[in-house]
Parts: C-alpha cells; sequence; structure tokens
C-alpha cells in the first residue's frame, strides 16, 4: 500500500469517526418521548410522597398547580421560592405539555442544590430555570411577561411580591400563593389586598390544608 492510499484510509476512517460521534451525542441528547417523560415524573413524585420536607408544598397542592397550568394552557410560569424542588417539578411537568418553561427562585444554597438534584432525578431539569438570588431583589428585574406566577417564600413579603410582579402578569393569567389558610405575617394584607382589586377574581384551594389562593386577572 502506497502512501497516498494510506492517506486515504485515514482521512476516510477520521471522517466516519466523527459523523459517528455525532450520531451518538444526537440521540443521548434527544428529549425524552411525552409517555416516558410522564412515567419518570410520576414515578419519582409517588415515590417521594412523603419526603418533601423544608418548606415544600404537599402532594395534592402540587396536583393543584399542574392542574392549573394545564387547563390554562399556561407557557410562562414563575415560582418564588423553590425550596428543594417539589412544587417546581410539578409545574414543569405541567409545562412540559404546554411548551413552557418555569423561572424559580431560591435563595438558600442548600436548598437550591438539592432542588438541581431533584429535577435531574424527576427528569424536569430542561424544563426549569432556576435561580440562586434573592428574590426581594430579582422578582422587581424580571422582565416577564408572565402567565403563571407561585409565591411561596417569606409570607411578610406576599403583597410586595404581588405589586411588583402584577403589572408582568398577562390579562388571564394568574397568581397564585401559598399557606393562605396560616397566620403568617403579610398573608391578610395580601388577601385583603387582591380580593379588593376590580381586576382580579379570586378564591381559595383547601384541598391540601395550608390554602392556595388563585386570583385570575380579568
Amino acid at each position: 500500500m502506497n502512501r497516498k492510499s494510506l492517506k486515504g484510509i485515514l482521512v476516510g476512517l477520521g471522517i466516519f469517526m466523527i459523523w459517528g460521534f455525532a450520531l451518538m451525542t444526537a440521540l443521548a441528547q434527544k428529549p425524552p418521548t411525552p409517555e416516558n417523560l410522564d412515567a419518570k415524573v410520576e414515578k419519582f413524585l409517588k415515590e417521594n410522597q412523603s419526603n418533601w420536607q423544608d418548606w415544600n408544598v404537599p402532594y395534592q397542592d402540587g396536583q393543584v398547580l399542574y392542574n392549573l397550568i394545564l387547563k390554562n394552557n399556561y407557557t410562562r410560569a414563575l415560582e418564588i421560592g423553590t425550596s428543594t424542588g417539589h412544587s417546581a417539578i410539578w409545574m414543569a411537568w405541567a409545562l412540559s405539555k404546554t411548551g413552557g418553561r418555569l423561572i424559580t427562585i431560591e435563595i438558600d444554597e442548600g436548598r437550591y442544590k438539592t432542588a438541581l438534584e431533584n429535577f435531574k432525578r424527576a427528569g424536569v431539569g430542561s424544563f426549569i430555570d432556576a435561580r440562586l438570588a434573592d428574590a426581594h431583589q430579582l422578582v422587581r428585574q424580571l422582565e416577564g411577561p408572565f402567565d403563571f406566577i407561585f409565591s411561596d417564600a417569606d409570607k411578610e413579603w406576599y403583597p410586595r411580591y404581588f405589586k411588583d410582579l402584577e403589572g408582568k402578569l398577562v390579562k388571564g393569567g394568574c397568581f397564585t400563593a401559598h399557606n393562605v389558610n396560616q397566620p403568617f405575617g403579610g398573608i391578610k394584607d395580601f388577601l385583603d389586598y387582591v380580593q379588593g382589586l376590580p381586576n382580579y377574581l379570586t378564591t381559595i384551594h383547601r384541598s391540601g390544608g395550608a390554602g392556595i389562593s388563585i386570583s385570575y386577572k380579568k
């Protein structure tokens, strides 16, 4: 075999290897089918149903958030207070069906890192933009618009979160807040304010015990 023939073979082999590597990479990055994702998320949530502590929502409230997003076909969601990710997984699962994405904010680095791992294990990480930040500051900086907002951070700041975000919520959008059945500081002020707005219709869902206020922007 002469040198020219050997060179041609090596070049051809190199091209084949590059093509093969590109194909393997594409296959590895192929998103899961909806059926596979459903099975993975559902399995993760059921297996960990009793393990969510550290300021996470109960299972029933996660289902409420999931149903609200699907029912209204929301795609631009924001969560204030990730904790370790239970509610975000429910919302991201719903958004995977509507073609949407969730921004979620957590101030505690330990909870934030745990949430990232939970998103990966549940299979919904690609639908979540998780931010390690102080929501007092970041909420004001976010451009929006949003069609679904879930507030579950420091309760005394609920009125301020709502006021900072109200102008970024589209008509027909929904602002939800957790723990509204409980006597935390700021909850009453928040409910009095939002229930008094003529351009919002507010109800309270009580299935999980803590209570979720659901405010639709007219």
